[in-house]
Formats: C-alpha cells, structure tokens, sequence
C-alpha cells in the first residue's frame, strides 16, 4: 500500500473465525470456531482511521485497536497509527465471538507489523489476558474444537478437530444479551448431583463432536449450570428450540452467553430442514448455516 507521503507500507491481513463458546455443556471451558471468517486489514498511517464498520465504534476506544496498542506495550514496540479496516460478517447482537475477534485482530496486526512474525502460542496469552478469559479467542486462534483451562497467568488450551458431517446452524435475534446480565442470572453454587451430571455429558459431547456422532450429541448436551437461566434473557429460546429438535436437530445451544443460539445437525440436508423450520419460526433473523473451522486465526504481510 502507498501511503500519503508516497512511501510503500506493509499491510497485515488478519482473518479471524467465528466462535461459539461453551456448546452447551462445556460452560466457560469448551468453545468452536466456525466457518464465518472476519477479516482485518491494518497499516500503518498517519492518524488512527478505522472503517468497516458502525460509526460508533471508529473512535480511539475500537477493540482492534486498543487490542493492538495493548499488545504493542505488552511486547516493547512502539505503536504508530493505523488505518483499519473490518470486513466482518460476524453479528453484533453477541455470541459469535465478535468481540474476540476484534482483539485477535489487534494482537496479530502488532506482531505481524513489527516483522517478527505471528506467534500463535504468545498471541494466545495475549488476547487471553486482554479478553479475560479464553473460552472464545482460543478456538478462533487454534481453530476446531478446544477444550481451555486456567491456572494462574497461564492458560492451557487443547484442540481437536471437529467431524465433517456436522453442520451448525446458527441464529441470531435482533436484540442483545447483556454478558453482565447472562453472568448474574446465574446460581453462586450447583449441587453434587448437577456437578456430577455435567461432567459426564462434557466428556460425551467432546468425544460426540470429534467422531460425528450425532445420537450420542443428542443424549449428551443438556446443559444444568448456565442454559436453564439464561434461556429466560432470550424471548424466542424456546419457540427455536423446539423448532429446530422438531426438524431433527441433535442439539440446541446458546452460543457463548447468548443471544445467538446454534443448533447441531448431522449433514447438509438435515441442516437445510433445521434451518428452514428456524426460519419459519423467526422470519427475517440472521440465520447461517456453518461447518467447523479448521484453520483459525490466518495472518498474512503484504
């Protein structure tokens, strides 16, 4: 790209996928990423410009780039101004990982404008630690399916990949989930029992999502520690709910804290049913139906 001043400047293209993170039983631990990519173009420049997207978020307070000021103090560099753009298909009404993708895109345009590369393993701390946790920007980063916990400053986070024959369908209402609000709906403490009951079905769903198996999916994803209380934020939960297991879905998810939800189908055809029956239930919502994404986050330097 020639800048202003007539000067050859590199440009950083960051694609970053979707992500659905608990899916279902997996609460704050499992996430998905899937094949809906944003990507993020950065150059340097000679003011901040961002566009691409809504007006409100073109200021100094845009993720991106208070993600890759963030990581140019965390790594020593010095931060010059970009020009951004976001080419993002992701929704906004929440629980695709549009927000992780932000700081995923800021996090690798700093690395990959400073010329030492992109550090997948160091981007993860990173935007673990700008993001707060990593239930989202590890699958959009490792791509597949992936299991993360905590301890301390450090996360370790495993990936699997995810079968070919599921497909997801995912909706997205009109209308947000406050996190703060999904967060306090919550119970302080769960029982043994339900403890005990999670546990077996994380495993299951896990083993589910690696091998295809959509009748063990089915009897394994039903969540007792964040769905039950947060299906009472989303107005049309229960209505698409029933729709999609009427249409042969086997399994039905909030995505991430909502309101975005996802149901699982096992091929394409079973996906078309599913998705046709949501959208006759909830005419006009953003609806895509998505295989897995195996690649995650992609950066490039031109």
């Amino acid at each position: 790209m020639i800048g202003a001043d007539g000067r050859e400047r590199p440009v950083a293209i960051v694609r970053v996928p979707a992500t659905s993170a608990n899916v279902g039983v997996g609460f704050d631990c499992l996430g998905i990423a899937l094949d809906l990519t944003a990507t993020f173009l950065m150059t340097p420049a000679e003011r901040l410009e961002v566009d691409g997207c809504e007006e409100r978020f073109r200021g100094e307070d845009n993720l991106v780039w208070q993600s890759y000021l963030e990581a140019c103090r965390a790594l020593g560099l010095e931060a010059a101004p970009l020009r951004i753009t976001i080419l993002s298909p992701i929704p906004l009404s929440g629980g695709l990982g549009s927000s992780s993708a932000c700081v995923i895109a800021g996090v690798a345009g700093a690395m990959a404008l400073a010329g030492g590369g992109f550090d997948r393993e160091r981007a993860l701390e990173l935007a673990c630690a700008i993001e707060g946790h990593p239930d989202n920007v590890a699958p959009a980063l490792l791509g597949g399916l992936v299991s993360s916990f905590v301890d301390g400053d450090v996360t370790t986070s495993t990936r699997m990949d995810v079968a070919g024959n599921l497909r997801f369908v995912a909706i997205a209402p009109p209308y947000e989930v406050r996190t703060a609000d999904a967060r306090r709906v919550l119970p302080d403490t769960v029982s043994r029992e339900t403890a005990v009951w999670q546990m077996g079905r994380c495993v299951a769903v896990v083993r589910a999502l690696e091998t295809g198996d959509a009748a063990l999916m089915a009897a394994a994803c039903h969540d007792r520690l964040h769905e039950p209380y947060r299906s009472k934020l989303i107005p049309d939960y229960d209505a698409l709910r029933e729709a999609a297991l009427g249409a042969g879905a086997c399994a039905f998810m909030i995505s991430g804290s909502g309101s975005t939800m996802v149901a699982v189908a096992d091929g394409d055809e079973a996906a078309a049913q599913v998705a046709a029956a949501l959208t006759r239930t909830c005419p006009g919502y953003w609806l895509q139906t998505l295989p897995a994404n195996t690649l995650g986050t992609t950066v490039e330097l031109q």
